[in-house]
């Protein structure tokens, strides 16, 4: 059916396209009603059957990243990608990445009786409630974690709950020592690689992970197949590289790994200390975990570590359960598959503006939720880009589509195109991402401040299949919700966000932490970023059964979620590829830097630190009153807008600080980073809050100051364009 026949066909599009063509104005445009018919014109295509159907092919077999099933995805998507006219490429990369070749756990009894020996392979009884069609696939790996070291090593058990590093100081307290034990964690609270991390600090021999059915079991509801939560036998997969230190290739920060580069501009492996961690670490069952944790004593663990285990949890640390971990791992340069297509851009003074969207494929089994349902979704948006170029449409600015790779092993497919391209995306006026496509109908968002109102503005114009917009559900959601948390996140990225100020009445746009693909875009390039995804009741986060079986049953089993968020994706990349004026509200920015300021400041004056932020308040607000001011010009756009934009756009960009955070100076940006010890959750004024944190009141006055600085050249920029 053409495209103007499908409009017709759908009331509600109808409906959604009078209104665009009565709208006399919006946000960045100085005449909305082209863009209107395009929208309507997009809207009719992405298509919930073919979504499904994507979906199906791209998750027929695992396809970890550098494998041939891998590479298999790569030329699926450049398929659709050239189908629909996009100019496409297939980018390689090589990096470091480690394979398991032995997996081997075993625990015993001070008495030298066996409690377990494993780890069990991932298996649900296939005669109850229709089984798991893809269980027995021979290409499923051992459950291990990326980046973990090979090791044969021995030691008695310590259980340190979520293994934040209060739980550290929580065991120090307690007089039960970490150095030479082996560390038994669950998933949930931080970044799995941060637990590696902090045990690494305290002098662990290697580091257990597993998921208690407290954060995603049997204690949030059924299980699968009768339910969508972690049977006994799934394990969270995932990488325990030090995220929040630099992520992409270990062996080469900010340069990028591409096929030809020397071994001269690799760091050798023998000095790789930056981001590896140097103790074994695995995931592991709530099966295999269940005999430690059952025979362990020493003291009680404080109640808040019980979980839903039918058991009393000690600490253990008293020689009483002794773990072997024997950890084979085939580390090697391994070769990758970024999928990129392009929409060259119309208007000569802004073609080089890049518009970016992105989602990664790799998966470490399956991947139906995560990130499949996002591919799928991204083509879909594809697909109705296509059909707009068929139909004459041509972007202003450029658009950049990028399927990446080897983002489950540390965003490495997204940080190496991303610093290979690094001079061309700081006049990049967008990065758009999402991970976790769908695992529910539940609508959420992160964004940095200047593209919240941009993100809850597209919404407004997408129906959704609970009816009315995905803005209407979104705010109900929210309201409906009242701190109860709808989705499992269990230290998943694509959780409930993390939300450090709420400085209006509109609905909550979570803060971007890391843990997905915007962050070498925001936090090392300063390229303004969001976010997307739609949530739900999502158990099997990183393990086999996160396949197109669960998916169908529990997620979206018509796929008109996938529907819905590939126009969603869709109507963002549009708008911001042909605004008049970039759409970014420094207003709201500038609101939310004074909260975070402000809120520093009442923990210095707790912690007894003598630190003065008047200089950095001072600034915060004269952001905030140049974003105001420059609204103005937004609204009525001038005819010839160069200058507007080039100076809205490297307002974002004076808020990086050259020299990077403190022992971490990948990350630049001054507003926004992962926690050195949370790793996914967002830390605000990042150099200032953690040096508050340590506490270290010298480095607080020198962050402080870059950060004085920061706002101040952002706000400059944007007072000398509103003149």
């Amino acid at each position: 059916m053409r495209a103007a026949a499908r409009i017709l066909a759908c009331p509600l599009l109808l409906a959604s396209f009078s209104a665009y063509a009565q709208a006399p104005q919006v946000f960045g445009y100085r005449d909305f009603s082209q863009q209107a018919k395009w929208d309507a014109a997009f809207l009719a295509v992405p298509d919930a059957k073919l979504a499904g159907e994507h979906l199906k092919i791209l998750t027929a077999a695992p396809h970890w990243a550098s494998s041939q099933e891998d590479y298999a995805t790569a030329l699926y998507v450049a398929d659709k990608f050239k189908a629909a006219g996009l100019e496409t490429q297939i980018v390689p990369y090589k990096v470091l990445l480690n394979k398991p070749v032995k997996i081997s756990i075993e625990a015993f009894t001070d008495d030298g009786k066996k409690l377990m020996s494993g780890p069990t392979p991932e298996h649900v009884d296939p005669k109850e409630y229709g089984g798991d069609p893809f269980q027995n696939d021979p290409r499923i790996f051992p459950a291990f974690n990326g980046s973990s070291p090979s090791g044969d090593v021995t030691g008695e058990v310590v259980y340190a709950n979520y293994g934040n590093l209060a739980d550290f100081k929580k065991l120090a307290e307690m007089g039960v020592s970490i150095k030479d034990k082996i560390v038994l964690v669950r998933y949930g609270g931080n970044f799995r690689g941060v637990k590696v991390y902090i045990a690494q600090q305290y002098g662990a021999k290697g580091v257990l992970i597993y998921s208690d059915p407290t954060d995603d079991g049997y204690y949030r509801g059924d299980i699968y197949p009768k339910g969508p939560y972690r049977p006994k036998s799934g394990v969270q997969r995932g990488s325990v590289q030090f995220l929040p230190i630099y992520p992409g290739d270990p062996q080469t920060p900010g340069i990028a790994s591409t096929p030809d580069l020397p071994d001269s501009k690799r760091i050798p492996l023998s000095e790789l200390k930056g981001n590896q961690p140097s103790i074994p670490a695995n995931p592991i069952s709530y099966k295999d975990a269940a005999p430690i944790l059952k025979h362990l004593d020493g003291p009680t663990s404080p109640r808040e570590w019980q979980g839903a285990l039918p058991f009393t949890y000690h600490v253990g640390g008293t020689n009483k359960v002794t773990v072997h971990m024997n950890l084979e791992q085939d580390t090697a340069l391994r070769t990758i598959w970024d999928v990129i297509g392009t929409i060259e851009g119309t208007d000569p003074a802004q073609k080089n503006d890049w518009v970016v969207a992105g989602n990664h494929r790799d998966a470490w089994v399956f991947g139906a939720v995560d990130p499949n349902s996002g591919t799928a979704a991204m083509l879909e948006t594809v697909h109705g880009l296509g059909e707009l170029l068929k139909q004459g449409w041509k972007p202003k600015r450029s658009i950049v589509i990028a399927s990446w790779d080897a983002e489950e092993e540390g965003l490495m497919g997204s940080t190496e195109w991303a610093e290979q391209h690094a001079a061309q995306l700081a006049h990049a006026v967008a990065y758009f991402n999402t991970d976790v496509g769908v695992s529910g109908p539940d609508f959420k968002a992160s964004a940095v401040p200047s593209l919240k109102q941009f993100v809850r503005e597209v919404t407004k114009q997408v129906s959704s299949p609970k009816g009315g917009t995905v803005y209407e559900q979104w705010k109900l959601d929210q309201q409906g919700e009242a701190g109860r948390r709808t989705s499992v996140s269990a230290g998943t990225p694509g959780g409930p966000s993390r939300f450090n100020a709420k400085v209006d009445n509109d609905v909550r746009v979570g803060d971007l932490g890391s843990g997905s693909d915007y962050t070498p875009f925001i936090q090392h390039l300063g390229v303004p970023s969001t976010d997307i995804g739609s949530e739900g009741p999502y158990g099997v986060y990183h393990s086999a059964f996160d396949n197109y079986n669960w998916f169908v049953k529990f997620a979206d089993p018509t796929f008109v979620y996938e529907q819905q968020q590939a126009r969603v994706f869709g109507l963002q990349i549009l708008h911001m590829a042909n605004a008049d004026v970039l759409p970014y509200d420094y207003e709201l920015y500038g609101k939310e830097i004074v909260s975070y300021i402000e809120t520093a400041q009442k923990h210095a004056a707790a912690d007894k630190l003598n630190l003065d932020f008047a200089p950095a308040l001072e600034a915060a607000r004269r952001f905030e009153a140049s974003g105001a001011a420059i609204r103005t010009h937004q609204q009525t756009p001038p005819s010839n807008p160069a200058a507007l934009n080039n100076a809205l756009r490297q307002a974002e960009g004076a808020l990086l600080n050259p020299e990077g955070l403190p022992h971490r100076p990948w990350y630049k940006h001054t507003i926004y980073a992962p926690g050195e010890y949370t790793g996914y959750a967002a830390v605000v004024i990042p150099g200032v809050n953690e040096a508050i944190s340590t506490p270290d009141a010298t480095r607080a006055r020198e962050q402080l100051v870059q950060l004085t600085e920061a706002l101040n050249r952002a706000a400059g920029i944007l007072e000398s364009a509103g003149k």
